[in-house]
């Protein structure tokens, strides 16, 4: 918790801030430990957590060294922030311009960012990467589930709810991910060929490509992984797309390293889908961050202007997508090492059911 908090305090530092406020639930849980409804305050002096008194008890308990004060919830945290910051410079990942403009009336030197807080969590500590891996291996016992349960007649749902009862079990949970009504995506046939497409109660049909994308939280910290089945009698096109979108993604984690630019890796996997025609079906970046939110720094993408480092955490997920036909995605959570440490093992090559 020290080294993320000097890390903290660094890119504080480098906006001409001296102290750091966490609002966001991910930034409050890393700074100090607990998830909550809570206010963050990190300076050179220490870490303070302000907090209604209903979620004082867990404060104090899941915290680490943190001092808490009470306060009343609402615009009666801001009274209670404001008199702890007086005179300080501070930086905060809160931007709604109400609460921005009422701790402006105090505080002048306020800066709304996120770019200390998604900094600091770019590169990961071992105990991080600890708990990305177990979740990356409940994903996989779940892709051997998807083996074994996925049937013609049965719907996108009922798989839906099959594999979070077991993920459940396993302690993890959906990511609550803004843009999605699902905690998973679970899509076959036609809906396949949507990157994001939302579980319905379509049935599996024979031919039937099936993306299953597992997003799930484990101990606060999002494992991200794809695989795309075969169901039945699958045709020829299916299995050649099939097959350029794993030579892509196979060529994508050979390129990673450190210091190896983000925009490199996503030229090797779209040069690779380009060559073979299907450039234009390739219709998003080649993977994110992962850490406490679905989608972090680094983003491999054709825009990135970002060099991987030793212990970030990215996906490699390149895709195809024929509108109204089907979609093949494959992806993996990687830890970047002096090369691609994957964090799943589960087979990329295509399982019919």
């Amino acid at each position: 918790m020290q080294k993320r908090r000097q890390n903290l305090l660094k890119f504080c530092n480098k906006i001409d801030c001296d102290s750091i406020v966490a609002f966001e639930p991910e930034n409050l849980y890393y700074m100090t430990g607990f998830w909550g409804e809570a206010i963050g305050i990190l300076d050179k002096n220490g870490t303070t957590i302000v907090s209604p008194e209903l979620e004082m008890g867990r404060a104090k308990e899941e915290s680490t060294d943190c001092k808490i004060v009470k306060s009343e919830r609402g615009k009666g945290s801001l009274s209670t922030l404001i008199g702890l910051l007086k005179g300080k410079k501070v930086c905060t990942d809160n931007n709604n311009y109400d609460v921005i403009q009422t701790l402006k009336k105090s505080i002048s030197g306020i800066k709304s960012t996120t770019v200390p807080f998604y900094r600091a969590r770019e590169v990961k500590d071992t105990g991080e990467i600890s708990i990305l891996k177990k979740a990356s291996s409940i994903l996989d016992k779940m892709y051997e589930l998807c083996v074994d349960e996925i049937k013609i007649g049965q719907s996108e749902s009922e798989l839906q709810t099959i594999l979070m009862s077991y993920a459940m079990e396993k302690e993890a949970f959906a990511t609550g991910y803004k843009s999605t009504l699902n905690p998973l995506i679970i899509s076959g046939g036609p809906n396949s060929a949507l990157p994001h497409a939302q579980v319905t109660k379509r049935k599996f049909a024979s031919g039937d490509m099936i993306v299953v994308d597992l997003t799930l939280r484990y101990k606060g910290y999002v494992s991200d992984a794809t695989r795309t089945f075969g169901l039945g009698t699958v045709s020829s096109e299916a299995k050649k797309v099939y097959e350029i979108v794993k030579e892509s993604q196979e060529a994508g984690l050979t390129a990673i390293k450190p210091k190896a630019s983000c925009k490199s890796v996503d030229d090797v996997c779209r040069k690779i889908i380009s060559k073979k025609g299907y450039g234009k079906y390739f219709i998003h970046s080649t993977g994110h961050g992962i850490g406490l939110e679905v989608h972090e720094l680094p983003c491999l993408s054709p825009l990135s202007k970002t060099n991987l480092e030793k212990n970030m955490a990215i996906t490699v997920e390149p895709g195809i997508y024929l509108p109204n036909k089907f979609g093949v995605r494959i992806e993996d959570s990687i830890i970047v090492s002096n090369k691609a440490d994957v964090m799943h093992k589960f087979t990329k090559d295509l399982i019919i059911i």
